[in-house]
């Protein structure tokens, strides 16, 4: 050990080095909650256009600080078939630029003058503000004021952090083996191989930066010429993320990820050979000027713009590339519902399984209708297909369940919080609905099979009772995929209109079973398709209770109910619009029951 370099400097780099890295991960993580599952997910919804692709996957990285986060979101996206290959090289190309903005903000530590404007340019002027405001924002804010107040301290202990390193590592200024060493690093091939090396084994491009910012404002002993190698290979070293994130994945999320790789291999390859070549013709006179954190930041955006700008034209040819590394096999592929690798961005992943949550519930209202079109006139490839549905139901429940309790304990925001609870409250209710559709198979058959007979009155108030059927369904799973608690409200009161409609329509049979127009086999099956038609309507209403008690923060499903049907007057009108929606036609025969025709005026069914 150097004897200018104590134990207890030691003790200080490490601590220093530990706090930096917290300080990041804290800064990032919280910049991704404030800014929420939104940003990140547009991602998924990418053009055909590179550019665009690089300027959404820039925007994305400066938010969150992290390239490899950036770059896992993506190989995520592909594994889950939301993006296709050639969508993620434009992102891949923005995210490295986007990370260069970490490196601009440590090189404000090298500022140095006697004005007040330079002082206050400087992190030790403003940082420990930031972390005062970040405390007292944590301790006392509300949630979002809480997460901006981490962010605040996150980038307070950051910058302290890179203090306590500088300070740790000053002593090596005057050791002459440490400036040999970065003398050695001027070989390309061994500074690439360090770089690589440092940014693997901490995942971060932009700490590996941070690092040699550290090292070159402290010692003095870092040139442009060992820093410009060590920068690119520092590029290398953060794929190592993306390509472990990848395994395990299917082809075209490895092949993202190796995208990822050769986009930094190449890009470090053409820019050295091209920079050093001029520098053998031009002899560039800064080249073994000192680093600084500043032209360090400069070396670091520079490389990422350049091989960006000489890729991006080419990038049909890194798709190919990638291709040709991880071929096609026989086996077929499979993409995956909800991706854990999505489960390291946690707000992204919210949005995910929100998004499987949608989808669910639309097959569930497919699979309904389909079912409910079998009772009139059977059809093979119809039941074929609710069968079908049913089973990916299942599916969907399964996935999402597991995925939602693992989800649940990341750190999320209030907001993603109550997403997750509004799933796990629902899911089950859409399932169930999801097994009511092969109920309805199940009476389908029956009349088939047996050859029943509707009669003309029968038919009149089961499409009554259907077309309200449909109307709680549809509306129930707009609200829930648009996220519309005001929606949801209008539910309940139509629940009631479809039980009391299933009550008339048992009255109304029985009344014509006296008559003797009616048989009592249809009665059988009648009783089938009522009791499920109900469940249904059931369900619906359990569905939107939950997204209106977990967006309030409670959940106690009778005290609501209780509340809006004793003396509630928006529900009573509501339920009297409903009402006179679905109503029954008067039956011509002496049988009727009495109760029943007054309180159903001749008014067809009509839908919204």
């Amino acid at each position: 050990m150097c004897p200018c370099m104590s134990i207890f400097n030691i003790f200080v780099l490490l601590g220093g080095l530990a706090m930096f890295l917290y300080g990041m991960d804290v800064m990032g993580k919280n910049l991704e909650q404030t800014a929420g599952g939104r940003l990140q997910v547009i991602l998924s919804k990418m053009t055909s256009s590179p550019l665009r692709g690089l300027l959404l996957g820039l925007a994305v990285t400066a938010v969150i600080q992290s390239s490899s986060a950036t770059t896992v979101m993506v190989v995520g996206f592909v594994n889950s078939g939301l993006m296709d290959l050639y969508q993620t090289v434009g992102v891949i190309m923005g995210a490295n630029i986007g990370t260069t903005v970490t490196a601009w903000l440590l090189s404000l530590t090298g500022l140095q003058g006697e004005s007040f404007i330079i002082q206050m340019l400087s992190p030790d002027a403003w940082a420990p503000l930031l972390g005062f405001a970040g405390i007292v924002m944590f301790m006392f804010g509300k949630e979002r004021q809480k997460g901006i107040g981490q962010i605040f301290l996150g980038f307070a202990i950051l910058m302290t952090g890179m203090e306590l390193m500088s300070s740790a590592t000053a002593p090596l200024a005057d050791a002459p083996w440490f400036g040999d060493l970065f003398l050695a690093f001027t070989n390309p091939v061994l500074g690439v191989l360090v770089g690589a090396l440092l940014t693997a084994i901490i995942q971060s491009s932009s700490a590996s930066v941070g690092i040699l910012q550290a090292l070159s404002i402290s010692t003095g002993a870092v040139s442009l010429a060992a820093a410009m190698p060590i920068i690119m290979g520092q590029n290398i070293g953060t794929c190592v993320t993306a390509l472990l994130s990848s395994a395990g994945a299917n082809k075209n999320a490895r092949r993202t990820a190796m995208i990822h790789l050769y986009f930094n291999i190449v890009g470090t390859v053409v820019f050295l050979t091209g920079f050093y070549a001029l520098n053998a013709v031009f002899q560039f006179p800064f080249y073994h000027d000192q680093a600084n954190a500043f032209n360090i930041a400069i070396i670091h955006t520079v490389f990422n713009l350049t091989t960006t700008a000489i890729l991006l034209p080419f990038n049909k040819l890194l798709v190919k590339l990638a291709i040709l590394t991880v071929p096609d096999d026989k086996k077929p592929e499979q993409t995956t519902l909800l991706d854990e690798r999505l489960l390291s961005t946690p707000a992204v992943a919210v949005d995910r399984a929100m998004l499987v949550g949608c989808d669910m519930a639309e097959v569930c209202r497919t699979s309904l209708l389909q079912a409910m079109s079998t009772t009139r006139k059977w059809d093979d490839t119809i039941a074929d297909e609710v069968h079908r549905k049913e089973d990916a139901v299942d599916h969907y429940e399964d996935a999402l369940g597991s995925y939602l309790v693992r989800l649940s304990g990341r750190s999320l925001s209030s907001e993603d919080n109550r997403t997750i609870n509004t799933l796990l409250h629902t899911i089950g209710d859409f399932e169930r609905i999801s097994d009511h559709s092969v109920n309805l198979l199940e009476a389908a058959e029956e009349i088939r099979d047996k050859n029943i007979r509707f009669s003309a009155e029968a038919l009149d108030d089961l499409s009554v009772l259907e077309a309200a059927l449909q109307d709680i369904v549809n509306r129930t799973v707009d609200a829930f995929q648009k996220h519309d608690c005001y929606a949801a409200g209008k539910i309940e009161p139509l629940e009631e209109v479809v039980d009391g409609l299933v009550r008339e329509v048992k009255a109304r049979h029985i009344a014509r079973l006296q008559a003797g127009t009616c048989t009592i086999e249809y009665g059988f099956v009648l009783d089938d398709l009522l009791t499920t038609y109900e469940r249904i309507a059931d369900h619906c209403s359990n569905i939107a209770v939950a997204m209106i008690e977990v967006a309030e923060d409670k959940f106690d499903t009778h005290e609501y109910l209780n509340n809006i049907k004793n003396g509630s007057v928006k529900f009573e009108e509501r339920y009297e619009k409903y009402r006179g929606r679905y109503t029954f036609t008067p039956e011509a025969y002496g049988k009727t029951d009495a109760s029943t025709a007054a309180a159903a005026p001749a008014v067809s069914a009509a839908k919204k």
